[in-house]
């Protein structure tokens, strides 16, 4: 479980700190010298612990802490600047990462660690007394948001609690729920998947993110299609919700705890056609979470707007491309590149070509060929020609600062792309509330001449320069 470490180097980054030291934060949280926190609460292991100034520290580690990590990133780096203002450029290097590390440190184990055992625990006695005193209603809210707690990585006691009903009672009915909330993110990843089917990158992440669900494992599924999109992660709530009270109304249980979805079966309770039920209440997690996210997805502002984006992209003519000729890579204002604000372009240092003032934040490919790179940031990607002439597209000026907040890519290193093809989206609004422009310059890199052939309002496709080949 290396998520904690992966956000924790992502907030640091985001807001402004050294990314290593979000790594080194991120490597403490889940050090292997900690007590893992699952076992910790489980009460298969006993975490060693410190007194320090009073205090007593539970060594315990951070497995599956995504908001800790995300409040650790931020801690980090606003330590990060703080002490880099503070600390003496002579020994700034060696000092300033030490006191960042040690005090975030300090801070995790004294405040962040306690604080977030302590929701945990009340959080748990909480939904546990739901589901207790509350019939129907409190299996429904039990299933609604238990993949909720998993996101916030305050849902280690679970498997402690589950433990003790075995011992208690021979039964264990809150695997059943925690099964079908799972699933209920599995059906709103289908259903996003319907709304996109003619999206070849949503469909190479939904189909092995729903694969996952069925063998008890969420998160690619949460992180990497519902919480990005937020109304499905609303819809599988809500199908887990109708599920749960499907588990309440046929009380069905588990004899063991530990696994869900399809492997989940080999301990469901047989009492009460329970292997039948289990099937059933599954399927009904999965329907509802594929037909609220169909139902939702209409009616998302954001999903009219993703929608409105794909008709344009229907608009765009077919390019038939002839060699050596590059074509338009937006829809919108062009010119030559002396035009450019950015004298790296302007004066031509890294190439002949075009600059160009986008109307639309689609982008598409200017010619055939072989992408060569695409920048960490997002901002810039690099396609050589069929003929071997090698160019770069560049979305905005000093875009690199936003870290690739405002851009989508459709393509990767390596990809072959056809002229006309969608390869990138930049978010026009978003770049310009940052006080920065949106022009994009197109330059031949491998510094052959172009002949431009076209300016002014041109539209996706429209010929515009010829390069010359070299001898």
């Amino acid at each position: 479980d290396v998520l904690p470490l992966a956000v924790c180097y992502s907030a640091t980054k985001r807001c402004g700190g050294k990314p290593i030291l979000g790594i080194v934060m991120g490597a403490i949280m889940l050090s292997a010298n900690l007590t893992n926190a699952y076992d910790a609460a489980q009460g298969l292991a006993t975490p060693e612990t410190l007194s320090l100034f009073g205090v007593s520290i539970e060594l315990v580690g951070f497995q599956g802490g995504i908001i800790i990590a995300l409040m650790m990133g931020h801690v980090t780096a606003k330590l990060d600047q703080f002490f880099d203002k503070k600390i003496p450029d002579a020994v700034k290097l060696l000092v300033s990462p030490l006191l960042t590390v040690l005090l975030s440190t300090l801070l995790l184990f004294t405040i962040v660690g306690p604080v977030r055992r302590t929701l945990s625990s009340w959080i748990t006695t909480g939904l546990i007394w739901t589901t207790e005193n509350l019939g129907v209603l409190g299996y429904m809210l039990f299933a609604g948001v238990q993949q909720i707690i998993v996101i916030t990585g305050l849902h280690h006691i679970f498997g402690a609690i589950e433990a003790q009903l075995i011992a208690d009672t021979g039964t264990n009915f809150l695997n059943p729920l925690m099964s079908v909330a799972l699933m209920g993110q599995g059906g709103a990843v289908l259903g996003y998947l319907l709304l996109h089917w003619n999206n070849v990158r949503d469909r190479e992440i939904c189909i092995p993110s729903f694969l996952s669900t069925l063998f008890g494992i969420s998160e690619p599924a949460i992180f990497g299609v519902n919480l990005c999109h937020k109304f499905p992660l609303i819809a599988g709530c809500l199908a887990s919700a109708v599920s749960g009270a499907y588990v309440y109304l046929t009380h069905l249980t588990a004899l063991g705890f530990g696994t869900t979805a399809l492997p989940g079966l080999a301990i469901a309770n047989p009492a009460n056609n329970g292997y039948v039920n289990y099937i059933v209440a599954h399927l009904i997690a999965l329907g509802p979470g594929i037909l609220f996210t169909v139902l939702i997805g209409r009616f998302s502002k954001s999903e009219k707007e993703k929608k409105a984006q794909e008709k344009k992209l229907k608009e765009i003519p077919a390019v038939k491309a002839e060699p050596n000729v590059v074509y338009s890579p937006v829809k919108g204002k062009a010119a030559f590149i002396t035009e450019c604000s950015d004298p790296v372009f302007n004066q031509k240092r890294m190439g002949d070509g075009m600059v160009f003032m986008p109307e639309e934040g689609l982008i598409v490919s200017p010619v055939n060929g072989p992408v060569l790179m695409v920048f960490p940031t997002k901002h810039a990607l690099g396609i050589r020609t069929e003929e071997g002439t090698e160019l770069l597209i560049h979305m905005g000026r000093n875009t690199v600062s936003l870290e690739g907040r405002p851009f989508e890519l459709y393509v990767g290193e390596g990809d072959t792309v056809k002229a006309g093809q969608k390869i990138a989206r930049m978010d026009l609004k978003a770049i310009e509330a940052e006080g920065l422009s949106t022009e994009t310059p197109v330059v031949i890199t491998s510094m052959q001449p172009v002949t431009v052939q076209n300016t002014g309002t041109v539209n996706w496709g429209d010929s515009l320069m010829t390069i010359t080949q070299k001898d």
